[in-house]
């Protein structure tokens, strides 16, 4: 996906032209921060839009429309912040490095969000545990230890929503090692080698 076609797919969705605004002067405050302390990888930054926006934007597709999101290891606040942002839920971003909790804060700011976005600092395994409606996790853990750490935020209605790259199926598969749970991989809209795991009654044991 090109960036104009990234924002072809957004435009598509009935986005307000603020929320395109707002979305352009988090990618400025996103730039400078990132000359600062390693949020993205600088070779992405060209393809925001596509790489980072709309990758995240996406899985409101398979979300419920409303509840509680939390977003584990969020960084630089994808895909959290623009679950908040394109979506109507309420979402906390959990975050260790206090450099990037501070990022966080700015970029609430920045985009409105404080009624809405709540920045959990520590490490997921430590913060206040409570149950969510979504868990989303990008390049956080392996699948395996994504689910041990996960699990503390789940019930079993839960829908995980996780970005994977182009090995998404053999991770899959070595998780369902030690992990059960109804799991789907649907083709990501920004990469073809790319996929969305969906999850939803993960629980400890093997998968039959």
């Amino acid at each position: 996906m090109t960036e104009d076609e990234a924002q072809t797919w957004l435009a598509g969705r009935s986005v307000p032209r603020e929320t395109l605004d707002h979305v352009s002067r988090f990618i400025d405050l996103l730039t400078k921060a990132n000359t600062e302390q390693n949020l993205i990888a600088a070779s992405t930054l060209p393809q925001v839009w596509s790489r980072h926006i709309t990758d995240s934007v996406q899985l409101l597709d398979h979300a419920p429309p409303l509840g509680r999101w939390v977003d584990l290891g969020s960084g630089p606040g994808f895909p959290g912040l623009m679950i908040a942002l394109f979506g109507k839920h309420h979402v906390d971003l959990v975050e260790s490095r206090a450099k990037r909790v501070g990022f966080l804060h700015d970029a609430i700011t920045c985009l409105g969000l404080d009624s809405r976005v709540r920045v959990l600092s520590g490490r997921a395994e430590a913060v206040a545990a409570t149950t969510y409606d979504v868990i989303s996790a990008r390049a956080f853990a392996p699948l395996p230890r994504l689910f041990e750490i996960g699990r503390r935020f789940a019930r079993a209605d839960t829908v995980w929503l996780l970005p994977k790259g182009r090995n998404a199926a053999a991770e899959l598969a070595e998780a369902q090692q030690k992990w059960q749970g109804d799991f789907a991989l649907v083709p990501s809209v920004t990469d073809a080698d790319s996929s969305i795991l969906i999850a939803r009654g993960v629980a400890p044991g093997r998968s039959k």
